[in-house]
């Protein structure tokens, strides 16, 4: 795909990273899929999807007194035909955020960071840039409802050219009159995140990947998991496509802090067992988590979807990763994050239904 044409469908679609998409009124051209008989087994529910043109899909379902069960369909790499395996990394995109949600959450906790600390307190350097710097708090930043500007909503953003250091987004936004007074609504804003990045860099003194590693990734024994691409062998992660095109995107790097981070689904689901068990944080910590943070994600990047669910009625953890995102619908209304992100949420949703059903067997 050439570039003038990535950027007019990236455009069109304006695609948030980490937000689930919700279908109010489905585009015409998703009525087939929406429609049609619910599948009875995880397989045709997968087979659905790859004929409605997602590339590859991977689905991971853990129940606590059971091995977990992993299913794939479709391809992972196009032109060798590869499929996804268990194994197989994938760009996490907005999942990134929980992990640093974490982070917050137990440098909160041990009082090397207040909630209510403010920006301009925080990052001095930066307040000098971000309107409303001195009464947008920690908490704001990490709950999204500090009206900072999206970067990626920014004319100059361009999802398939990503910056080659986090630092280069804040120029997107510098001076950008705020979306609303501090406090006073929620916008999801992949600024905060850039900020949170730099605020706990400058609490430790050192890069808050390390934190990760140690406090979370550690612990719970996730090696597979990673802070971002350059980390990790080209060849472990999925590819990644565009509806409708053949490049692989999978050497895109996004490095800002909340959308960078790379994992298995199993890791990924381990992480997010833990995390709703209570069994990653103190009682302390996981009470201020669940009031700052949700406790599931989905993530979006091009090329990469991913959605992370912890159902506790029947002790479940799904996770989905799609290797395709993009695609323009026609009808009654556009998706955020593109025709295939919406077929991918349909799928999900009729996986879980399977898995529910199953569960009461």
């Amino acid at each position: 795909m050439d570039k003038k044409k990535r950027k007019k469908y990236l455009t069109l679609i304006m695609p948030l990273i980490g937000i689930a998409i919700g279908v109010i009124i489905a585009p015409l051209d998703l009525l087939p899929l929406w429609l049609s008989p619910q599948p009875n087994t995880i397989e045709k529910v997968l087979e659905e999807g790859i004929n409605a043109d997602i590339d590859g899909i991977l689905l991971y379902v853990e129940t606590s007194d059971k091995p977990p069960s992993i299913y794939s369909a479709g391809v992972n790499n196009k032109m060798a035909g590869s499929s996804l395996q268990a194994d197989t990394l994938f760009k996490i995109a907005s999942i990134s955020k929980m992990f640093m949600a974490v982070s917050i959450v137990k440098l909160v906790d041990n009082q090397s960071l207040s909630l209510d600390d403010t920006l301009a307190t925080l990052l001095p350097q930066r307040s000098q840039i971000i309107n409303n710097a001195d009464s947008i708090t920690l908490g704001m930043l990490v709950q999204h409802t500090s009206g900072i500007p999206d970067f990626v909503n920014q004319q100059g953003h361009h999802w398939f050219e990503p910056a080659s250091q986090a630092s280069d987004y804040f120029a997107l936004v510098a001076n950008k009159p705020p979306l609303f007074s501090p406090g006073e609504d929620y916008r999801y804003s992949n600024t905060n995140y850039l900020l949170l990045g730099e605020i706990m860099d400058r609490a430790l003194g050192y890069h808050h990947s390390r934190f990760i590693q140690q406090h979370i990734l550690a612990p719970l024994s996730l090696s597979d998991t990673y802070y971002s691409l350059s980390e990790v062998d080209n060849d472990a992660v999925a590819s990644g496509y565009w509806y409708g095109y053949q490049d692989d995107l999978k050497s895109l790097n996004f490095v800002a802090p909340g959308g960078s981070m790379i994992a298995s689904a199993g890791d990924v689901a381990t992480f997010i067992r833990a995390l709703n068990k209570g069994a990653l944080l103190s009682p302390s910590e996981q009470q201020l988590y669940e009031r700052l943070y949700p406790l599931e994600h989905d993530g979006w990047l091009p090329g990469y979807h991913s959605k992370a669910r912890y159902y506790a009625d029947i002790d479940t953890v799904v996770v989905q990763f799609t290797n395709t995102t993009g695609g323009e619908t026609w009808g009654l209304a556009n998706v955020v994050g593109g025709k295939a992100t919406a077929m991918a949420n349909i799928v999900f949703e009729r996986a879980v239904n399977v898995v529910e059903r199953e569960s009461q067997q």
